[in-house]
Parts: C-alpha cells; structure tokens; sequence
C-alpha cells in the first residue's frame, strides 16, 4: 500500500516531510509538543488544544486505538496530530477504532515518520509557532502564506467559543440531589475535571464562560469552580470582573485558565511561556507542605509572580523553570492552581485539592445556614 506524503511547515519556514494518516486536507495551528506517553485521545479531546497542532514525544502513538470512553469532551479540538510513528496495529479489548480512523471521522489531519526529536528542540530553542499540515500540495509559497495569515495564539480569546452555550447539569442523566450546589464554569471543561466534582457529592450546575454575577446569586450556589480552557487569559477582561465580584461571596477553585483568570481578578498579570507547559512529568513544589508533586500541564501562558497583589500569596512553585503554579488569597477561600489535579491519565498527586475544595464549602455552607438560624 502506497503512503499519501505530507508534510509540516513552521512559520520560520522550517520543513519536516514524513507520511499522512487521518484525514486528507490542510491545517494550521500552533504548533506545541507534549510530554505525555499515553493520553493522546484525552489530549485531542481536551478543549484547551483548541488551534494548536499536536507533537508527542513518545515515538509509538496509536498502539491502543481509541474507544468511547476516553475523551476528554464531546469530540476533538486539537487542529492536528504530528508523531514520530503512527501505530496502524490498535490492540486493547476496549479499542472500537484505531487513531487513524478517529482522526479521519472527525476531520483531523495528523503526519507521521517525522524527527519528532528534532522538532520538539527547534520548539524548545525557538518558541512554539504557527504551523501547517499539507497531504495535498508541495507549493512552499503558497504552504506559506496560507501559514502567515493564521491568526497568532498571543491576544486570541477561545474560551467563549469553546464554552457550553446554556447551563446544563452534571451528570447530564441524573437530577441533582445533593444539598451542597456548585456552579461550574465552563471555559473549556474536561469531563474528568467534573467526574471529580462529583466524587464530592456536590450538586453540580455547569453554566456557559459568560454567565453574569446576577445569574449566579439566581442559582444560590455553596461555591464556584472555575475550568481550564484555550487561548490568551487577558483578553477575558469582563469574566473576571465577574470572578472578582463572586469572590467576596463564594468559595472559588480554579485550574488553568481558571487559574489565570482569577489572577488576572485581583490585579495580576499574565504573559505567554515560550514553548508552555504540557506532559504528565511536571514536577512542582507545594510552599505549604514543602511536598512536591508530580503533576499533569497543559498551557502556554503563566501568571506573573512579581504581580500577585499582597492579598494573594504564592502557594505552588514550577521546578523547572520557576514559574508560578498555585496561589491562594490570605483571607477569603479563594485558590487555584496552573496545572491539573484531575489528570486522566494521570498522575494523580494532587487530587486532595478537590477536597480542600469540598472542605471550604461545607464550611461555607455550614456558616451560612447558621446565620439564618
């Protein structure tokens, strides 16, 4: 059987040929690496990919296949897939198609056979950049500028794009039937996040990125969470007005995007890594317990350190690069953290954060029916 060639243009005009799998076509995006050895239909699956072409660092991908239960939403986000070798051969008893299968019913273009060592260091030297996937045509000028005119991830808002477009609750088959109510926003939200919240017992109502202060205190809930999702935090400039306001009356988690956005709340600033954060090996320390935890990433933008206003206080530290991954405010049972507690594959070190939430909740509500006593 004949291969159908590819191949992969970065914006630096950077060229790696290998071989297509998946569907027929074109596409752009930015182009950023993960760490992870498995995952990759969680990864496809999760929001937070939006406009980003895939590269995996382990060299086999696909040997498992994919099956129904895996994903991390409804269907994929990410743009495209690049690997070192696609694996054809999909052998697990949970498996119904292979990867390549996958990527063709849902329209996504992944290229195989090239140097993803070499790519991820060009990354690592140079920056994650735009680029573009092509099984159809070897004109580099065209390949080009069709690559120039895709928009940067730097100032792109996505998470409103991305978000539910009316509330809905989890799980969607079930009535809700917890006396502690939740309202989970959903910037982007990965189904293992809130097989998390659930785990608490809470009642949980999943509500749309732009949902209002009024609408919330409607909904009379014991606590907010806020999701990861894609795209620059900064241009979010109204959600977290919002964030701020719920904060002087709720308990509040957040992850990732989550995360940043309550940063940006109070005060602080964000700004976009180099080459971001995404794998299942980040180790981190937490300032707290002087514990460090192996933790799972996935973003390419980072809050400040020396903008953190003096009411919130650093409370996990990167220890790779020194970047800031956890905080929490000094009075008020706000807190947050850039990586993912809930990773699914894992690793799992930091899944007591969600019972710190559930802990300031209960107290919330707790405090709450006393003062109406």
């Amino acid at each position: 059987m004949n291969k159908l060639r590819a191949l992969l243009m970065l914006e630096d005009g950077t060229i790696f040929n290998g071989y297509s799998f998946g569907k027929i076509g074109e596409t752009t995006g930015e182009v950023v690496f993960n760490t992870s050895l498995t995952g990759y239909q969680e990864i496809l699956t999760d929001p937070s990919y939006t406009e980003q072409i895939v590269v995996m660092t382990y060299p086999l991908i696909g040997n498992y296949g994919v099956n129904p239960s895996d994903g991390e939403s409804s269907k994929p986000f990410a743009k495209g897939l690049v690997v070192r070798e696609y694996s054809e051969l999909a052998s697990n008893w949970q498996s119904t198609m292979s990867l390549g299968q996958y990527l063709e019913e849902n329209n996504i273009i992944g290229i195989t056979d090239i140097d993803t060592r070499k790519l991820v260091r060009h990354i690592r030297n140079c920056g994650a950049m735009r680029g573009i996937i092509s099984n159809q045509t070897s004109d580099l000028d065209a390949l080009l500028a069709q690559l120039h005119a895709t928009p940067e991830m730097l100032g792109q808002e996505l998470a409103t794009q991305v978000s539910c477009k009316n509330k809905y609750l989890w799980p969607k088959e079930s009535k809700n039937n917890s006396n502690i109510k939740i309202i989970a926003y959903d910037f982007g939200i990965k189904y293992n996040i809130l097989r998390y919240l659930d785990r608490q017992g809470f009642d949980i109502t999943v509500v749309p990125a732009w949902t209002s202060f009024e609408e919330i205190e409607q909904l009379k809930p014991d606590g907010i969470f806020l999701s990861n999702g894609p795209g620059d935090p900064a241009p979010l400039k109204e959600i977290a007005s919002t964030i701020r306001r719920l904060a002087d009356h709720y308990p509040i988690f957040g992850i990732c995007l989550g995360h940043q956005l309550l940063s940006l709340a109070f005060g602080s600033k964000t700004y976009k890594l180099k080459f971001g954060h995404r794998g299942g090996n980040q180790p981190v320390k937490n300032l707290l317990t002087g514990k460090v935890e192996i933790t799972s990433h996935n973003h390419g933008f980072s809050v400040e350190i020396d903008s953190l206003p003096n009411e919130l206080e650093m409370t996990h530290l990167n220890l790779n690069d020194q970047t800031l991954e956890g905080l929490q405010h000094k009075h008020l049972p706000v807190f947050s953290v850039q990586y993912h507690p809930e990773a699914a594959t894992g690793p799992h070190d930091a899944a007591y954060l969600f019972e710190k939430f559930s802990d300031e909740v209960t107290k919330y509500r707790k405090s709450k029916i006393e003062s109406l006593c």
